[in-house]
């Protein structure tokens, strides 16, 4: 994944590949199948592993206010120090240069945000339920706008901005966010 992240799927070599794992070109074909079939199981792998730390902390946490600082701080954290060394997101950073030129990929990164939007509308939701936010409140509009910021912290992050930096925008943020 790293070797994608850093170069894209057109500057990722198959030799590249093979030296991140370790694996001979013949390994990589037996365990993965070609480039592309390995490329779209590292999307998918990041998706089911890696991208879902920020809604674990939103949905985790009861208070929404705490909750959205939550998921904000961890968005911060991914983009900024997150363990592979890599920074920003791999699907915003990476994966989406290659919708429209790599087969598979499109469908992958609208999935992406169609969940996170409707995982991140859920959580206004159960506040809504809650009586916490009106019936009124815009769910899905501020969901909406929550992945974007997501977005653009990740943005920020891989152009060297740092965490504290952007954790100074947090309460305002939250602010925003739930303002009706």
């Amino acid at each position: 994944m790293s070797v994608f992240w850093v170069k894209g799927y057109d500057g990722a070599s198959m030799r590249d590949l093979t030296s991140a794992m370790g694996i001979t070109g013949p390994s990589l074909y037996a365990a993965f199948g070609d480039k592309h079939d390995l490329y779209l199981k590292t999307i998918d792998h990041y998706c089911e592993a890696d991208a879902c730390a920020p809604l674990v902390a939103l949905e985790s946490e009861e208070d929404i206010e705490k909750a959205l600082h939550a998921f904000l701080s961890e968005v911060i954290r991914s983009a900024t120090e997150h363990e592979s060394g890599a920074k920003g997101c791999f699907i915003a950073s990476s994966v989406v240069a290659s919708v429209g030129q790599v087969e598979g990929v499109a469908e992958r990164v609208e999935a992406v945000i169609a969940e996170a939007e409707k995982r991140l509308a859920a959580r206004f939701d159960r506040e809504i339920e809650k009586g916490t936010l009106p019936p009124t409140f815009p769910s899905r509009e501020r969901a909406a706008l929550l992945f974007d910021l997501r977005q653009g912290y990740m943005f920020r992050g891989r152009a060297g901005w740092s965490s504290d930096r952007m954790r100074e925008q947090i309460p305002e943020r939250v602010a925003m966010l739930l303002a009706h």
